[in-house]
């Protein structure tokens, strides 16, 4: 059924690109191409019309690059109160400093531009079911590289209310140990380690494990 299907956007300066990415996507049956854009400025217009799931958003765009683009949808949906659509970063770099600086601003993950389609097709579907698509430790290394660390980092208010069994997963999480390991580690349920994941995430008000990452990371909080 059509209203099953993911919908997903392109934001990408380079015509050729999108016009492959385009027809890859539209190529599958659970997904949906719902329109393309090719600066940063008309990626927010475009998300505001058509309302995809997912993003993929190139960085280095002319009028405005796809960091700004990222954190300005992200901020025009959290201020309606609707689900923001999960974005991708398409960079060419693994170890990329606008990489970096996008999963901070919000993003679900990155995918590199020469990736398989294959690859690409199933990150789609990784994010769109509330997944990121790098892991803990390599969203670490990225923030480790790229964004300057607080000397003395403030415990937030938010985290202090999390109980100690949510802490202690939170730590759990924030150092790339799947729902699966956190239940065997804890002695939990995963359907009990899914709930506690989820009621982190609302407390903290984080969007995925990507962020939760970067949270942790920023305020120092994997030890413990």
């Amino acid at each position: 059924m059509t209203c099953d299907r993911i919908r997903v956007a392109l934001v990408d300066d380079q015509k050729l690109f999108r016009a492959g990415v385009r027809m890859l996507i539209s190529s599958q049956p659970d997904l949906e191409f719902v329109g393309e854009a090719g600066d940063g400025q008309s990626a927010i217009e475009l998300a505001h019309r058509e309302k995809p799931d997912v993003v993929l958003m190139d960085v280095r765009m002319p009028v405005l690059d796809g960091i700004a683009a990222t954190e300005a949808i992200l901020t025009r949906f959290d201020a309606y109160g609707a689900t923001a659509p999960r974005i991708l970063v398409l960079t060419t770099f693994d170890l990329d400093e606008s990489a970096a600086r996008a999963i901070r601003s919000g993003a679900s993950g990155f995918v590199l531009k020469d990736a398989d389609p294959e690859f690409l097709l199933a990150a789609i579907r990784t994010v769109h079911a509330g997944n990121s698509v790098i892991a803990a430790s390599a969203t670490k290394q990225l923030l480790e590289h790229f964004v300057p660390v607080v000397e003395e980092p403030v415990t937030p208010a938010a985290f202090e209310r999390l109980t100690d069994r949510e802490r202690g997963i939170f730590r759990l999480a924030a150092k790339g140990l799947s729902n699966a390991e956190i239940a065997a580690s804890e002695f939990l349920s995963e359907a009990t380690v899914k709930t506690h994941i989820s009621r982190i995430f609302t407390k903290l008000e984080v969007r995925d494990r990507v962020q939760l990452v970067v949270y942790a990371f920023e305020h120092d909080l994997t030890a413990g």
